[in-house]
């Protein structure tokens, strides 16, 4: 039995006067969300966007002046981000962030870090319209990692990631066992689909997915305005083939906070149930889905 106690965040958005207010309250965050006990904490995707508060007021609507503006912060927040890691001894996924790989050239980074301080990162595949159109932000180079932990092995889907099925695809062939999906979706609707698009990615490869949202009333600037979600955990709906049931819900939500309402959710993953799933579930999505032929194709019929 592989247990992975984890949290996933609903991150609250804050406004700072000074570096020293942001790590603060990341700390205290990121302390509460170790004292539930868990060993991987999951923060939100552009949470870091709070920090275009400790800009010049005159850029907290200007988009493009801020990715280059925001590197300069980059620095401190992987150094907390290490520290806090290293003090919890926990992995800890970093609030993505608008990282320049080079000269005018922007990606959307999601840190993982390891407990000894150590870290990874999976950049952002498949950009939304806003990031593409106006931001300039660009798609990672298509390089997916599978984190092998001591706790088992990790994916992350960066928001709009989540609803791409080949993405996921690639990483469950390499072993995932954990799909972390960490969101900022500015209305209900957002929500929905990344929301949608987790549980479908844990049906369709018998693994977890844990979901982490943002959550701002941000007015004050156009890099964020508003983020909505709930922190969930999805699970295939299969309570397997044995004759002991797995104890995994009909609804393929494992566990879930209130809409819009901050703090951490908590849950223990049992890796082996869904080891046991790939193996001998119900239905064997995981296995068969490597038998749809790739070249399926289909036609128009006239009624």
């Amino acid at each position: 039995m592989t247990l992975l106690p984890l949290a996933a965040a609903a991150y609250p958005c804050q406004q700072y006067a000074h570096w020293d207010d942001y790590e603060a309250h990341l700390s205290r965050f990121v302390s509460q969300g170790a004292a539930t006990g868990a060993k991987l904490l999951l923060l939100p995707e552009y949470a870091s966007l709070e920090l275009v508060s400790l800009l010049p007021r005159e850029h907290w609507d200007d988009v493009q002046t801020q990715r280059t503006l925001m590197q300069q912060f980059l620095p401190g927040v992987l150094d907390l981000h290490l520290r806090l890691a290293r003090q919890h001894s926990l992995y800890l996924v970093a609030a993505s962030y608008p990282t320049e790989v080079s000269a005018g050239h922007y990606v959307n980074r999601a840190h993982f870090f390891a407990p000894d301080g150590t870290f990874r990162h999976q950049d952002k595949v498949m950009m939304t319209r806003f990031e593409a159109e106006e931001w300039g932000i660009e798609g990672g180079d298509g390089e997916l990692h599978v984190f092998d932990t001591e706790l088992g092995r990790v994916g992350i889907n960066v928001c709009y990631d989540a609803e791409f099925p080949a993405i996921a695809a690639a990483q469950a062939a390499a072993g995932m066992e954990v799909l972390l999906i960490p969101s900022f979706t500015g209305s209900a609707h957002g929500y929905t689909r990344v929301r949608v698009g987790g549980m479908a990615r844990a049906l369709e490869h018998q693994v977890y997915a844990v979901h982490a949202p943002f959550l701002a009333e941000a007015k004050w600037t156009y890099a964020i305005e508003s983020a909505v979600g709930a922190p969930a955990i999805y699970a295939p709906a299969d309570p397997g083939a044995g004759e002991t049931p797995n104890g995994l819900p009909a609804s393929g939500v494992l566990a879930e906070g209130d809409m819009n309402i901050p703090g951490w959710l908590h849950h223990t993953l049992d890796l082996g149930v869904t080891a046991e799933l790939r193996r001998n579930g119900h239905v064997l999505n995981a296995r068969d889905s490597a038998r749809v032929p790739a070249s399926l194709k289909a036609d128009v019929v006239r009624l």
